[in-house]
């Protein structure tokens, strides 16, 4: 069996061709089962690997933290097939591997510094146990220079092998969206970039096969790294602008939604919402970062990122105005929140800022009622019936479908009246919540405050 550096298109034209060949994915959030689930499609064999025991656990039985049915009715057949295994043994698997791919990111701390010690870490035990021949993707976010020089650099060191020589070293900046998690890397034109012409040709023929929609070469690896930096950056900034001219209608006593329908700009990129989600926060941040070391200023990049952060604040400010609007205060009242309950989002925060001011919380997620939370599990509750009951307030964090759906004259049964709804996703008709005797506050909905 040729090494995968050296492969030809014919050498894996078909699926039982490339069943001989094994691919670890390294990282297994979101972006990493969407490439797990790709390779596997595709006829290869792939290893699913995580530090994060708890994620390993709940991988292996199938269990997802996205709502696509599509992707976990996928998931849990090619598990059932056995074209898709887990392990958190990261050396083992890297050493039984043609093809790894990594999608760690950096961490951004509480200085809004870069963290990139877990992908240094991960690329430290994958040059231990690196094949000769082996083709390496980096699939994460990375700062301007970070794979020619921190993962290059690692790689080589640990391993004893040279990029280009012995092993490929590529870059393949795949973005998965908010609110578009179902867009699978099949349906994408991907994009690869490597500083050697052996490690894209490599690359391009592995990746031609997971993919409908083609393999763009981009030869300089900075300028692929800042594409996507680029992306993320402005896809920030529209969300800003949406947040913006959200508060805007709110004081103005108009629909922000209704509007966006009259000046043609009502897609995804312009729906406001409290804050971004950890990896487009992520990459925000490498970008400074990058800008920094240039001495560059990213003056409206920067003012769109506090714009978004304060848009958590404003939240809190509609939730204390609708239990004001039912004669309550926030401290003391009992707030239903009903939101995702990963690590490192934006509900985690907005649910410590309300214990902050005296409110008395519970959080509540369909899609990890069967799991064990470890992020604020204590106000975690396992039913919708749990988290809502003696209730002052609803505040509606994520749009899914359960939510958009609530048996409003249950809810009224239920909670402590009166009492509020808090939609900050534009999901739930204000007419109908008001019909059924809640106050009413939105993100952007600007109604009669009563």
């Amino acid at each position: 069996m040729p090494a995968v550096l050296h492969l030809k298109p014919e050498e894996i034209d078909t699926n039982e061709k490339r069943r001989k060949y094994t691919v670890s994915v390294i990282g297994c959030e979101e972006k990493g089962v969407l490439y797990a689930i790709a390779f596997a499609e595709a006829g290869f064999k792939v290893i699913c690997t995580d530090a994060d025991q708890t994620l390993v656990k709940r991988l292996a039985k199938g269990r997802i933290i996205f709502s696509d049915r599509e992707i976990k009715t996928k998931l849990k057949i090619l598990l059932r097939k056995g074209q898709i295994s887990v392990t958190s043994e990261l050396k083992s698997a890297v050493s039984h591997s043609d093809i790894i791919v990594m999608t760690l990111t950096a961490k951004i701390d509480d200085k809004k510094n870069s963290d990139y010690s877990t992908v240094e870490s991960g690329c430290k035990q994958v040059g231990t146990a690196l094949n000769h021949g082996a083709l390496f993707i980096y699939g994460g976010i990375a700062g301007l220079g970070f794979t020619d020089g921190v993962i290059k650099e690692t790689l080589e060191n640990t391993s004893g092998l040279k990029v280009g020589e012995d092993f490929g070293l590529v870059y393949n900046p795949v973005r998965v969206f908010d609110g578009q998690i179902s867009a699978s890397i099949a349906d994408q034109k991907l994009k690869v970039a490597a500083m050697d012409e052996t490690s894209l040709d490599s690359a391009v023929n592995v990746l031609g096969v997971i993919t409908r929609k083609g393999v763009k070469q981009i030869s300089d690896v900075r300028v692929a790294e800042a594409a996507l930096l680029f992306t993320i950056v402005k896809q920030d900034a529209n969300l800003a602008l949406a947040n913006e001219l959200a508060v805007f209608c709110e004081n103005a006593g108009i629909d922000y939604f209704e509007t966006l329908k009259l000046v043609n700009m009502h897609e995804t990129s312009f729906s406001p919402t409290m804050e971004a989600e950890e990896g487009n926060r992520n990459g925000v941040y490498l970008l400074f970062e990058s800008a920094d070391s240039l001495n560059a200023k990213l003056r409206l990049s920067t003012l769109a990122r506090k714009i978004n952060e304060d848009t958590v604040r404003h939240a809190i400010n509609l939730t204390k105005d609708a239990l004001r609007s039912c004669g309550k205060t926030l401290r003391r009242a009992r707030v239903a929140v009903l939101g995702t309950e990963k690590p490192e989002t934006v509900t985690t925060t907005f649910v410590k800022m309300l214990e902050k001011r005296g409110a008395k919380v519970s959080l509540y997620d369909p899609l990890l009622s069967k799991t064990n939370p470890s992020n604020v599990a204590r106000v975690f509750k396992r039913s919708l019936k749990e988290a809502v009951e003696g209730t002052d307030c609803i505040v509606m964090l994520t749009e899914q479908d359960r939510f958009k759906r609530l048996n409003l004259k249950k809810l009224r049964a239920l909670m402590k009246m009166p009492a509020a709804i808090v939609d900050l996703t534009g999901a739930i008709e204000h007419e109908k919540v008001e019909q059924n005797g809640f106050k009413y506050r939105g993100l952007g909905r600007g109604v009669e405050k009563k």
